[in-house]
């Protein structure tokens, strides 16, 4: 199974490809490396505009809260709010996922360098599991989930001021 991979990522050898195959194999291999780079950037600017909007919509929810007039709007803020948490929650999954993706690749292409530096890493990080390293999304996927929290307590607050 592992061959039949290594088969499918790397279809070419220096016979079959010509000399230039080891430089255009590390070149593909750095260019791959990037593109794992950007999924993580655009990663934490995804978290940074929810997080914005997030905050928004409990400055918005203050807002109409501490107005003398009853809104359903204190019912409506922490809906929407509910729903771009939920949105944002998915969003660090699919972004996760497709870095694992990307991660398992550069590990197979590791195996024709001369290093194996993520897999390495990977290992010496104890596949994420050890005491001193824990992913990223594990501890980020946290912060959606506490907006639906709050998001839950203001619209039972705003619903039983809005119904009083």
């Amino acid at each position: 199974m592992a061959d039949e991979a290594i088969h499918q990522l790397i279809r070419h050898t220096t016979e079959t490809h010509g000399e230039s195959f080891r430089a255009q194999l590390l070149e593909q291999y750095k260019l791959y490396v990037e593109s794992a780079e950007k999924v993580s950037e655009r990663r934490v600017s995804a978290n940074n505009y929810l997080l914005t909007v997030n905050a928004f919509l409990v400055t918005l929810y203050g807002l109409l809260a501490g107005s003398p007039y009853k809104s359903s709007w204190t019912v409506l803020v922490p809906i929407a709010g509910i729903l771009v948490s939920l949105t944002w929650y998915r969003i660090i999954t699919s972004y996760r996922d497709l870095n694992t993706v990307k991660f398992q690749v550069i590990h197979e292409l590791e195996q024709e360098m001369p290093a194996a530096l993520y897999a390495y890493e990977w290992l010496k990080a104890e596949e994420g599991r050890g005491k001193g390293y824990h992913p990223l999304t594990h501890l980020e996927r946290w912060v959606p989930l506490i907006f639906v929290l709050l998001y839950l307590l203001l619209g039972v607050f705003g619903a039983i001021d809005f119904l009083t």
